[in-house]
């Protein structure tokens, strides 16, 4: 075992001695030590009930024969982070979070790892950490937060963001706007459409390290407990099988997991995060390779924000599961692949069929023959940039305009709520990269601003940044090379006619190669817009959006 490291022998007298210190008997010690890592803090709503699964977990690992010791991850809530500084510092968290347990566990000497996570970075960093150290782990979230109906609809966090559009368009007033914001987010859980969260737990289950549920089962269900006990139980069965996460995530494991996406209707950050689990997992993939998947994968879902369902009717439909039921239907996934059961992913499903028709649609009658999301590529985008088709209006699926443009997602803001930007407007934000950022912020509030005043089927977004799992319209993130890097974005002015085709894929400004060129040679460089502490490092390391923004080495 991996703990004997740290507690047999002789010369380990003093190790054994701290860990008596801590309360630890020689009967525990005995056993294999199990890191339990938990993510739970009273900021995100998503984690704030984790010491609940924390303790089940545990239970379940002291019923299967090995002793949990549980240590924490930080994380950082997206939406409280959202619309100021504190966003730069999201998505460089999924770097410190592996990072940490990689420190921790190696440090401890674990045997192996049940990972809590239950939003948006936690869930990509803690499986990035277990590929990186392949020592036998197991997924188990903290599930989705609940919906509920008010005034005929059922309210997510993304109705408090379009409602601040709204006010400011004088559609409701402020007596309304305080009702939705009571009404929007009524249960502990992450937040409850298919965004970023939801789509990573969702897709833990299709890797193969979650056990059937963690993307489904409501946070307040009392199921979700039970899950996490067979959670504790099941990682000291994958300990004696010696089965580890790079046995699980392996090239076909991924192919699934981008299937599924783009059945289900992912959140583009999940074209940030898949690559980044298989760099880590050494099955590297191309986001080229996702638009081949996406031509063949009819996307079945529509959960919010492209439809009105949300995870707990996905819940009540089957789950992840029975997506993957219907998808076999017509031999679209990859069924031999191992996953944390023991089991097959095949086996894992053979039984589980659509319980609802009207949340997961049949996979002869989808709602488009082709996935969720979209890899676009031009002479904007030399490199690919990332849109959910599924939640674009169809009439803004091709689209030309000219560039509104901005060098932060703060001026374009300021724009958008003084009523600057109007009808057919392309709305261009830049040094929002993974180095220009530096942190790649995610954007919610200009896409929900546009939405919220009703513009969200006449004007599109782009960036070198990237958007919210809520967001819906022509928002189109990821955009690279970055402006940072001198990628093409950055030399877009105001008035340039971009062209957007979704459904050949394309982006492009209507600049020749000669002007283009004419534009980069007078670049004055941009300055960096954080020049001290962890940004600053992040900066220098992290890869462009379509490589998963992962850290590299040299």
């Amino acid at each position: 075992m991996h703990s004997d490291v740290v507690k047999k022998g002789v010369e380990k007298t003093p190790h054994r001695s701290l860990f008596k210190a801590a309360g630890f008997t020689d009967e525990e010690l005995e056993r294999p030590l199990i890191g339990v890592v938990s993510a739970k803090n009273e900021v995100i709503p998503g984690h704030i009930h984790l010491d609940k699964i924390a303790e089940a977990v545990k239970a379940g690992v002291r019923l299967a024969g090995g002793t949990p010791i549980e240590f924490p991850a930080i994380g950082v809530c997206d939406g409280i982070a959202m619309g100021h500084t504190g966003m730069k510092y999201s998505l460089a968290t999924r770097e410190l979070i592996a990072d940490s347990i990689e420190a921790m566990t190696i440090a401890h000497g674990f045997d192996a790892l049940v990972l809590i996570p239950n939003c948006d970075k936690i869930v990509p960093g803690m499986l990035i950490a277990a590929a990186r150290l392949n020592i036998p782990a197991i997924v188990v979230s903290g599930g989705p937060m609940l919906s509920v109906n008010y005034g005929g609809k059922f309210r997510d966090l993304n109705t408090t963001f379009e409602a601040v559009g709204a006010f400011k368009a004088g559609t409701i007033d402020e007596k309304e706007l305080c009702a939705l914001e009571e009404a929007a987010c009524p249960s502990c859980g992450s937040c409850s459409g298919m965004f970023t969260a939801n789509s990573m737990n969702c897709l833990s289950e299709v890797l193969g390290m979650a056990l059937p549920g963690n993307g489904t089962i409501p946070a307040v269900y009392s199921e979700r407990i039970r899950l996490a006990k067979h959670t504790g139980m099941k990682i000291m069965e994958l300990l004696e099988k010696n089965i580890r996460p790079r046995d699980i995530i392996t090239p076909d494991s991924i192919y699934n997991a981008l299937r599924v996406d783009m059945a289900l209707g992912c959140s583009t950050n999940s074209m940030l995060h898949l690559p980044a689990i298989a760099h880590e997992a050494k099955a590297p993939i191309t986001l080229d390779y996702a638009n081949e998947i996406s031509k063949e994968t009819p996307n079945i879902c529509h959960l919010a924000p492209a439809g009105e369902h949300h995870v707990q009717d996905l819940y009540a439909a089957g789950g992840v599961q029975a997506v993957m039921n219907e998808l076999s239907k017509k031999e679209l996934l990859k069924l031999d692949t191992i996953t944390v059961t023991g089991k097959t992913l095949g086996e894992n499903i053979k039984d589980c069929p659509v319980k609802d028709y009207t949340v997961i649609r049949p996979i002869d009658n989808p709602y488009s023959q082709t996935g969720g999301i979209a890899v676009l590529k031009g002479n904007l985008a030399l490199d690919g940039s990332v849109v959910k088709r599924s939640a674009v209006a169809p009439e803004m699926l091709k689209h030309e305009g000219p560039a509104k443009v901005f060098d932060s997602e703060d001026e374009a803001i300021d724009a958008i709520y003084k009523g600057k930007i109007v009808k057919g407007d392309v709305v261009v934000i830049r040094y929002e990269g993974p180095k220009g950022g530096p942190g790649m912020r995610e954007m919610l509030s200009p896409t929900s601003a546009i939405c919220g005043m009703g513009l969200d089927k006449d004007v599109a977004l782009i960036t070198d940044g990237r958007f919210s799992g809520a967001t819906r319209g022509a928002a189109i993130g990821h955009v690279s090379p970055e402006a940072m890097e001198g990628g093409p974005i950055a030399f877009v002015k105001d008035g340039d006619i971009i062209e957007i085709d979704i459904d050949k894929c394309t982006l492009n400004v209507r600049v020749s190669d000669e002007e283009m060129a004419k534009r980069r040679e007078n670049r004055t460089p941009h300055e960096p817009k954080v020049k001290t502490g962890y940004l600053k490092r992040y900066s220098k390391l992290v890869s462009s959006a379509m490589q998963g923004a992962v850290m590299l080495d040299d």
